[in-house]
């Protein structure tokens, strides 16, 4: 493979301006680099939970979610190149398949929890809540510019992942979930 980037800086941009991969140029706050925005986010905080994991020894975890950041990686080329397919059903099966195996131990939730309890419960939230927000701005980008393949699908999946993921490190960690305690009625 060959060098991507021979330089980091353009001066392309300067005047509020990005390129596409399909050469196109558009507004910094196009919808489209807002996805692209939102899913870099996630990408990058993914990678601070990876990194907790690791230094936690939570391999399992670790093992299903190392492999969305190259997915995350895959999203952010079709956004920046719309005729670039590089997703597909099996990844979002892959996704089902863990959310299966490890609500089936974790059972039902029969209350609401907070995002909190340990450093590493807390970041999967974070992750949670960024793979929603890159969620809705692609749902934005996908109302104004309709877009193929199973990204949606992948980044609702991936929320729903996250989430379980929360609740699988409470429970390898041995922390107990935070209850969502309502307001005493006035």
């Amino acid at each position: 493979m060959g060098f991507r980037l021979s330089k980091i800086y353009t001066r392309t941009g300067d005047k509020g301006e990005t390129g596409l991969g399909d050469g196109r140029r558009v507004p910094k706050d196009h919808p489209r680099i807002e996805a692209i925005g939102e899913v870099d986010s996630l990408n990058s905080q993914l990678g601070v939970l990876l990194a907790g994991l690791d230094q936690h020894g939570l391999d399992e975890v670790a093992e299903v979610l190392a492999p969305c950041q190259h997915r995350l990686f895959d999203l952010g080329g079709e956004l920046a190149m719309p005729s670039y397919q590089a997703l597909n059903s099996a990844e979002v099966e892959r996704l089902e398949a863990a959310i299966d195996r490890w609500n089936e131990e974790l059972g039902p939730l029969e209350n609401f929890i907070l995002p909190s309890g340990s450093a590493l419960i807390a970041q999967a939230h974070v992750c949670r809540s960024l793979a929603r927000s890159a969620e809705r701005r692609c749902q934005q980008l996908n109302s104004v510019e309709p877009l193929a393949g199973v990204g949606l699908a992948y980044i609702n999946r991936l929320s729903d992942l996250l989430f379980v993921a929360a609740r699988l490190i409470g429970r390898r960690q041995g922390v107990a979930e935070v209850l969502w305690q309502a307001a005493a009625k006035p």
